[in-house]
């Protein structure tokens, strides 16, 4: 086979991998934004689709591991192209927990069905998606158009996510301490919230592999965070 033959059968191939990777973008914000819905309107049979479509996510990023292995194994890519391998292997990884994140919402959406809200946090959670989805969105266009500088604005956005947390989680805490009888709820709303902050960190991670794609070297200074949750509550859904 002639070296342009194998040269055509790596790019067909590594576009294939990396189309079966936005597909896990397209359907992981889409199950995202779902699962915000379905949970300010308390609706268990959309929760519950949202739960059972995360298979087919799981079987995307499948997809992506198996056949980057075999990219590897058989192509020998040169040093350009073995990071744009890895750096799709990495972000399938990120996606996959974005997925489950949106699963792990939709799963206490359904147990809270018959609950009480506590006042304004549905619709704040509502925002707090729509803020990290359209993160994943810019950090996915950042890697497809090799934009640097969008790269770095989503890290920096990282930290806006994080303050819409802690003062999310301020007001539940706040709730919880008023009335007992809120607890259970705010335990719930407060894993759901922890759930969708990390879904920022996860887009913040995709961001640095598009940075890494572009320039050869993974981002050097460390993110700051503003998570304050390790004062009071226990840990979120991983």
């Amino acid at each position: 086979m002639s070296d342009k033959h194998i040269v055509s059968a790596f790019d067909r191939d590594l576009e294939d991998i990396q189309s079966a990777m936005l597909t896990m973008g397209e359907l992981v914000q889409a199950a995202l934004t779902d699962a915000a819905q379905a949970l300010k309107t308390s609706d268990s049979a959309m929760a519950e689709k949202i739960r059972k479509g995360d298979r087919l996510i799981d079987g995307l990023d499948q997809t992506v591991k198996t056949e980057t292995a075999k990219l590897l194994a058989l192509r020998s890519p040169t040093a350009g192209d073995l990071r744009t391998v890895l750096s799709v292997m990495e972000i399938s990884s990120h996606l996959e927990r974005c997925g489950d994140y949106a699963k792990n919402i939709s799963k206490r959406t359904i147990a809270m069905a018959e609950s009480d809200e506590i006042e304004g946090s549905l619709s704040a959670l509502v925002r707090m998606t729509a803020f990290v989805v359209e993160m994943i969105t810019d950090a996915l266009d950042a890697y497809v158009k090799r934009d640097l500088t969008k790269a770095k604005e989503i890290i920096e956005r990282d930290v806006e996510a994080d303050q819409i947390y802690n003062t999310l989680f301020r007001s539940l805490l706040t709730h919880m301490m008023e009335d007992p009888r809120k607890i259970a709820v705010g335990m719930h709303l407060h894993f759901i919230a922890k759930n969708i902050e990390r879904v920022g960190d996860h887009a913040t991670g995709i961001a640095e592999q598009s940075i890494y794609l572009i320039t050869g070297e993974m981002p050097d200074d460390e993110r700051p965070k503003l998570d304050s949750s390790s004062l009071g509550l226990v840990e979120s859904d991983d």
